[in-house]
């Protein structure tokens, strides 16, 4: 498989405010690397209806739903980082990671963002990574 997470799909400095544009904004990153049909991208609302995506330690996981999964085109996830918190349902995040994983490629790529998050001092290093690859070296996806 190829890299999940190309430096093109990292953004330090998120132009967003609110959840929903957020939403929107990793959903079109996926969508513009082809990753993802518009369908797909916009079922990552009907997910988040239905269950929040937020993970912790300043963490979101959009998504689409498994209905939406046929709109998968090739496994790809997009990190944006927030100079000021969100307010996703009440919690705090600066990392919005948008999903696209074909087949059974999301429990790798799961795994990977749930290990790099999972660590405060991890987290601390992804908040101050000054490039895109520095943040990338953060996250190890292996999917």
């Amino acid at each position: 498989m190829t890299n999940v997470l190309d430096l093109d799909r990292i953004k330090l400095s998120g132009e967003s405010r609110t959840r929903d544009d957020a939403i929107r904004e990793v959903g079109a990153m996926l969508v513009n690397a082809g990753a993802v049909t518009q369908a797909y991208a916009d079922a990552m609302f009907d997910r988040e209806a239905s269950v929040s995506t937020y993970m912790g330690n300043l963490l979101a996981i959009p998504h689409g739903t498994n209905e939406a999964k046929d709109g998968i085109l090739s496994s790809a996830l997009a990190v944006i980082r927030y100079d000021e918190p969100l307010d996703w349902d009440g919690n705090p995040v600066r990392f919005v990671v948008g999903i696209a994983g074909k087949g059974d490629d999301h429990l790798g790529i799961l795994s990977g963002i749930a290990i790099a998050f999972s660590d405060e001092a991890t987290v601390e290093k992804l908040q101050v990574a000054a490039t895109p690859q520095e943040l990338a070296d953060l996250i190890d996806i292996d999917a």
